[in-house]
């Protein structure tokens, strides 16, 4: 498989669904409705035991480009790699995470709610974070008073996300994309619904 950027990664498409999959037998449905409707990034949160396995299952998926999410130190970054993981996603950014997911050479959007936060990931070489948790740690309006001074610096808000909320998110200069759970609603897999749900988050303008 050819090796993405972040920022590579993170152009697929204007959202990457953020998913936590309890049941390995679901994986497959979920992730070629996905793939189908127009959302090929996909992050798989390391919040369940089975998350591994729905990685190396996922990344069997034709077009699919499987993620790891939750990472929140080197030894889950690497049994994500293991696992077949292409971008790996977290929700801070701490010195010894962000030195090995460097020295890996793997996609990292590492998450970040502050200035020191964003300052310390440029100090370290990277440019592309994620903003979390967005809508708690003060919305848009706190993530366009950060991106004004960090000007360089891109995001991809996560957190309380909604179709509803996204496109006010996807209209700034500084959102390359948006991290979204509403895409796999809970409950039992309705693969048509999730395609569908997918295509209508796949159209947003950015």
């Amino acid at each position: 498989m050819s090796k993405l950027t972040v920022e590579q990664v993170m152009a697929l498409a204007p959202v990457i669904p953020v998913l936590v999959v309890d049941r390995v037998e679901d994986t497959l449905p979920i992730a070629r409705a996905l793939v189908a409707g127009g959302l090929p990034a996909l992050e798989v949160t390391l919040r369940t035991p089975a998350a591994l396995d729905v990685i190396r299952e996922m990344s069997q998926v034709e077009g699919a480009v499987v993620g790891a999410g939750t990472v929140l130190n080197p030894a889950q970054l690497d049994a994500a790699m293991e696992a077949g993981a292409r971008f790996i996603v977290s929700p801070g950014l701490t010195k010894p995470l962000g030195k090995a997911a460097i020295a890996a050479k793997i996609p990292f959007l590492p998450g970040t709610a502050t200035a020191g936060d964003i300052m310390r990931g440029m100090d370290m070489g990277l440019t592309h974070f994620k903003f979390f948790p967005a809508e708690t740690s003060g919305g848009l309006p706190a993530l366009k008073a950060l991106a004004a001074p960090l000007h360089t610096a891109r995001f991809c808000p996560t957190g309380g996300i909604t179709a509803h909320s996204a496109p006010e998110w996807l209209a700034q200069p500084f959102v390359t994309c948006v991290g979204g759970s509403w895409v796999v609603p809970k409950g039992p897999v309705d693969a048509a619904r999730i395609e569908a749900l997918a295509r209508e988050a796949a159209a947003l303008p950015r």
